[in-house]
């Protein structure tokens, strides 16, 4: 089950350095937008690794032999791809106003990865659905957090979660093909 609390820490990362930017621009009350990112990334932070579990299971006989590999493959790429965000501009420098439209669209572009690493799920002795809520109530928390730092500090810390979410998710894939 740690694995559980340290993929959900990991997938989290995205979710709270977006939020971290959002909150950065404080254009509502800190209450109110903590609140807005939270239940958007929490939600589909929760949902995207479900559906990426269940898209596993369906395929897991075919490719059962590969399993480890592939897991390995899709986390590797997602941790790199987080790991190369962390030294690019965000797109949340580009937001002018914080609208459901907006806020959707972050929510599925930051869960993304979340459904390819949902995938990783079929390879550990986890309850999925546990497993997923995990997920949805740890980014929950950090993505209101994220708001809070932004609000707070600027973007300095930014990166760096994004940084340290890659590089976990690339140590779960290393674990997944060698254990």
């Amino acid at each position: 089950m740690i694995e559980v609390f340290v993929l959900a820490f990991a997938l989290s990362m995205d979710a709270f350095a977006v939020s971290v930017g959002l909150g950065s621009k404080n254009q509502q009350s800190q209450f109110r937008l903590g609140l807005t990112c939270a239940i958007y990334f929490g939600l589909f932070q929760g949902l995207m690794p479900l559906i990426g579990y269940l898209g596993g299971k369906g395929v897991l006989g075919f490719i059962e032999d590969y399993a480890n590999w592939i897991a390995f493959a899709l986390l590797l790429l997602i941790g790199a791809k987080m790991i190369y965000e962390s030294i690019s501009e965000g797109i949340e420098e580009d937001i002018v106003k914080i609208s459901h439209r907006v806020m959707l669209t972050l929510a599925i572009a930051t869960s993304i990865d979340a459904m390819a690493a949902g995938f990783s799920l079929t390879l550990l002795n986890v309850n999925a659905f546990i497993a997923c809520l995990l997920i949805g109530i740890i980014t929950f928390i950090m993505s209101w957090f994220g708001v809070i730092v932004g609000i707070k500090n600027g973007t300095w810390l930014e990166s760096k979660a994004e940084l340290l979410g890659g590089v976990i998710l690339i140590l779960i894939g290393i674990k997944i093909l060698l254990f």
